[in-house]
């Protein structure tokens, strides 16, 4: 282009930072829309200009090379992320050829070079296995941490943010996490720095002029553009910890809005210890964010055909991980501990198995209707009575110990409301019992269910032990979780893990768990058994996780079917035993089923129960 002339096209961000402006001289209209039809999200805005998402044009920049006009100017922020995304492409190539050829990358960090780069500030102890994520992950622009929950992975990721503000490159750090995590990550700073950085949520509204700013997923998308503004006024790393909750990608709201701001970070890091609990599918969307645009190619290629152990091997050079026999924890006491039903909540049960076990044709066999026959069933197992309408999905059952005796001539709905006042739910009995017997011991237990007319059911019932309790409806769930850390008087914590499962720490205060029921989503119950079970246990402990199943119902389908799961999450990535899975849709949505849950739990409603 000669000096004066106006270029044909003009290439910028829009006011968000999210999006790409392409912007044209009036004899170039017509290539605009060209131009703009081939990009997935390209859009005309006006008769010279269109828009495209920023991931989708650094996916396919080379798009541009067919313009044919007199000269393309871009803007130095765009020109910056696409020169980037061009050099992330380059390396990623070369570290999986040398991966493959089993060469060494040039210029590798060495654990043994760690701690020199982490500065005079850095106070926190790391372990072998520690020095050797952090070498690693500092050996790339942007990487992925697998290691297994309990690892350390939120000291690791501190250690690599100190080193690349040691070195310069880094200045501010985002952290998008579970708020239940937000308080792992203020302890571990205050425990790693000698003068910590200083830490600030996320608010409506506003952003923090802080170091370090933390943010919810549910935030995400409301808060973007404030985002990229923080993300784009210095170096940032960003950092996306507990990643699988945008395992959707771009199809998820959490995954599109982790997508837009990820190019605009100057380091990237996920942080996830189940990165594929459904398949390769959920693997290629955080490695996606990790490597958008051209380097989202090496990516597809390792896990197009859903076989994860080939795209383990393939992958390893860009992800680190610390498996579960690497930490050295002693063992866990894993327990599953049959229950029978008595009398009435048998027929019960049974009488509901018979309610939907006729009513399945090939149009009645979906997802979200049978997602809702598990959750009955599930309930069931536990107490029929939960079934009944309450004033609140809150409100505890009244039960009556000692039991009455059952009048004969009682209808099922009767009995389903009065159940509590004839039998109690073997279920809580054994909690009951156990819980007990802990507290004689001086042990605290911690006891999940899904529902939380069960937590406040148990509550009342537990009451003697002074319980804490924790669900989504808690207005006061950090002072419960201090109360059961520190009061010598509150031997048991009650709560779900949708809320609890991920980001907490409990191993110091807890080791005795149990399950009064669960579904079948494997990566949530991982997490929530973690969190009694992680690094800084000392070697003595026994840690007991006590899984109740009631007998004939439909626990034992979803205990056979999450044996099958967690034998390929703890195959996944490096360990022995790697299986390929079909893509199930997304594990909150439908409680965890994929087709072959679906299966079972058909299996069960059309066998009926075996009443023993």
């Amino acid at each position: 282009m000669s000096s004066g002339e106006e270029p044909s096209l003009r290439i910028g961000f829009d006011v968000t930072h999210t999006k790409v402006i392409l912007h044209v001289i009036p004899e170039f209209r017509e290539h605009l829309v060209h131009l703009a039809a081939r990009y997935m999200t390209g859009e005309q805005t006006a008769q010279l200009v269109a828009e495209v998402d920023l991931e989708d044009f650094l996916a396919n920049i080379s798009l541009l090379y067919g313009w044919t006009g007199p000269g393309v100017k871009f803007e130095p922020a765009v020109a910056a992320l696409a020169e980037g995304s061009v050099r992330d492409a380059q390396a990623i190539d070369a570290r999986l050829e040398a991966g493959a050829s089993g060469e060494d990358v040039k210029g590798e960090v060495r654990p043994d070079d760690v701690l020199d780069r982490l500065g005079a500030d850095w106070s926190g102890p790391l372990t072998e296995f520690q020095l050797r994520d952090i070498a690693k992950l500092l050996s790339l622009t942007h990487g992925a941490n697998f290691s297994v929950p309990g690892a350390g992975k939120t000291r690791t990721t501190l250690a690599v943010y100190a080193a690349l503000r040691e070195a310069g490159t880094a200045q501010r750090l985002l952290v998008v996490s579970p708020k239940s995590a937000y308080e792992a990550w203020q302890e571990e700073s205050r425990l790693c720095f000698t003068s910590p950085p200083a830490f600030e949520v996320m608010e409506k509204g506003r952003t923090a002029a802080a170091e370090v700013l933390l943010v919810n997923y549910e935030r995400l998308k409301q808060s973007k553009a404030k985002l990229a503004d923080w993300l784009s006024a210095a170096p940032s790393m960003l950092v996306l910890d507990e990643a699988h909750r945008m395992k959707l990608g771009v199809r998820g709201a959490y995954g599109a809005a982790c997508m837009t701001l990820g190019p605009l970070a100057r380091h990237r890091l996920i942080l996830t210890g189940t990165p594929a609990p459904n398949g390769a599918k959920d693997l290629e969307s955080l490695l996606s964010f990790v490597w958008p645009g051209h380097g989202r190619r090496s990516v597809d290629r390792a896990v197009a055909g859903g076989d994860l152990a080939y795209a383990s091997r393939v992958l390893r050079p860009l992800f680190t991980r610390t498996t579960k026999n690497e930490l050295g924890l002693p063992p866990v006491e894993f327990r599953m501990q049959p229950v029978q039903l008595p009398p009435v909540h048998r027929k019960l049960y049974d009488a509901l198995i018979g309610k939907y076990a006729g009513e399945w044709d090939e149009e009645a066999q979906q997802f979200e209707r049978l997602g809702k026959v598990l959750v009955y069933l599930m309930m069931a197992a536990t107490s029929p009575a939960l079934l009944s309408e309450g004033l609140s999905r809150h409100e505890p059952l009244p039960f009556h110990i000692p039991p009455l005796s059952v009048p004969d001539d009682d209808s099922l709905s009767a009995l389903m409301r009065q159940l509590p006042e004839y039998e109690i739910s073997p279920k809580y009995d054994y909690v009951i019992r156990k819980v007990a017997a802990n507290a004689k011991l001086g042990r605290k237990t911690l006891v999940w269910s899904t529902f939380v007319r069960n937590l406040t059911s148990l509550g009342d019932i537990l009451e003697r032990f002074s319980p804490a309790v924790v669900h989504g409806g808690t207005a006061d769930r950090e002072e419960q979780i201090q109360r059961f850390r520190n009061d010598p008087d509150c031997m048991v914590l009650l709560s779900n893990p949708a809320t609890l499962g991920e980001g907490i720490s409990l191993h110091h205060d807890c080791h005795d768990a149990i399950y009064v029921d669960r579904n079948f989503a494997a990566g949530g119950f991982l997490q929530s058994m973690d969190r009694i079970h992680r690094l800084g246990l000392a070697p003595d402990t026994k840690t007991q996780i006590t899984v109740l199943v009631a007998d004939g119902t439909v626990d034992e389908i979803v205990h056979e079917r999450l044996a099958l799961k967690l034998e390929f999450i703890g195959g996944i990535l490096d360990d022995p035993a790697v299986r390929q899975l079909a893509d199930p849709l997304e594990e909150e949505e439908h409680w965890g089923m994929n087709a072959a849950d679906l299966a079972a739990l058909l299996g069960h409603l059309k066998g009926g129960s075996s009443s023993r």
